[in-house]
């Protein structure tokens, strides 16, 4: 789970699903990751950069499938860059944001219990 989030956000190491207990500051670190994606437009705005042709997007690229203003499309994305779930890079005077492969898969593996989690890698 390294690099995952940022230290307020990352989720933890163990998951809720082990059949171990998780401690409660990991757990406050994973709900605050979830609570980003519990969101119908931040969901879309995932899927909407993961799909598009070179893997990133700005915000004007957003704004309009989202049907959202552009002040709004920012703060989701601002909400999305804090839990560690996309990365931002300025060019010029646009940001261009894209997901973090390892910070999803995180997600997916914490969720997906551990004999899933073996049958799935094998295929």
């Amino acid at each position: 789970m390294r690099g995952v989030g940022t230290p307020r956000t990352a989720p933890p190491a163990v998951s809720p699903l082990t059949g171990e207990p998780i401690k409660r500051a990991d757990a406050e670190r994973l709900a605050g990751v979830l609570k980003a994606i519990a969101d119908p437009a931040r969901l879309r705005l995932l899927s909407l950069i993961q799909s598009s042709p070179e893997g990133e997007a700005s915000v004007t690229d957003l704004t309009a499938p989202l049907g959202l203003s552009q002040p709004t499309v920012s703060h989701h994305l601002r909400i999305l860059t804090e839990a560690g779930l996309l990365e931002r890079e300025k060019r010029g005077v646009w940001a261009y944001y894209r997901l973090v492969p390892s910070a999803i898969a995180a997600i997916a593996d914490l969720l997906t219990p551990p004999r899933k989690r073996a049958t799935r890698k094998t295929r």
